[in-house]
């Protein structure tokens, strides 16, 4: 197995890493550090570059592959498959404002709190964010998860979380793996369905966002509530 102590020094990423500085390091260099070692035919740096050819050259693509699309590539097991998708998914949550717990004073404000968070997801995914009366957030929930086209949101679970919470607004979210992001008519009858169930708890829905890797809708900016 080809391990990345075995090569010359001036071929290691990690003693580039630590004399020149992370950013001196390509893409491809980075990605062998994750991976530690390659296989018996391959290094760890000729792995990564294989992975990133298989990705279109795109760190972008690779961050969205899941572990299972990873392990399709040879040399990628289990072990590797969950560094790299661990990896990307701290990328992720350091792009996330959620930690900070962030007012929110416009849409822009709270999509990119949701577009850090699902943009790369493959499947749709319905979250909320509970917000206090400053409309400082005070939680982010994950409601479902469905498939390609579509998921199921209750709103007797979003509700009963805005009351377990002590919430007063709520923003509501989900994704669409496609990219394309005008609401579909189902996603308009759901918005007013909970929108008018919040409003008998004096709830209030805030917005209804769709995102995706390429922007943000936003119903409130476009007059749909």
């Amino acid at each position: 197995m080809k391990n990345i102590k075995n090569w010359a020094k001036d071929d290691m990423p990690r003693e580039k890493f630590l004399s020149k500085g992370a950013e001196t390091l390509s893409h491809s260099e980075l990605i062998a550090i994750l991976l530690g070692t390659g296989t018996r035919q391959k290094s760890a740096l000729e792995l990564s570059k294989e992975l990133l050819t298989h990705s279109g050259n795109s760190l972008h693509a690779l961050s969205r592959m899941n572990t299972e699309e990873l392990m399709l590539i040879g040399g990628i097991g289990k072990a590797k498959a969950v560094i790299l998708a661990a990896a990307f998914e701290i990328g992720r949550r350091r792009e996330s404002p959620e930690e900070e717990k962030p007012t929110i004073k416009s849409s822009s404000d709270i999509a990119k709190h949701f577009q850090a968070l699902l943009k790369d997801r493959h499947a749709e995914v319905f979250i909320v964010a509970y917000l206090n009366r400053a409309n400082r957030l005070i939680k982010t929930e994950w409601i479902s998860e469905g498939g390609m086209t579509g998921t199921v949101a209750d709103p007797r679970i979003i509700l009963k979380k805005a009351l377990d919470l002590r919430a007063v607004n709520m923003v509501l979210c989900h994704n669409h793996p496609s990219g394309n992001l005008m609401p579909s008519q189902a996603d308009e009858a759901l918005t007013h369905k909970i929108k008018n169930a919040a409003a008998l708890m004096d709830i209030q829905v805030l917005d209804h966002i769709i995102v995706s890797h390429s922007g943000y809708y936003s119903f409130a900016d476009e007059g749909m509530l």
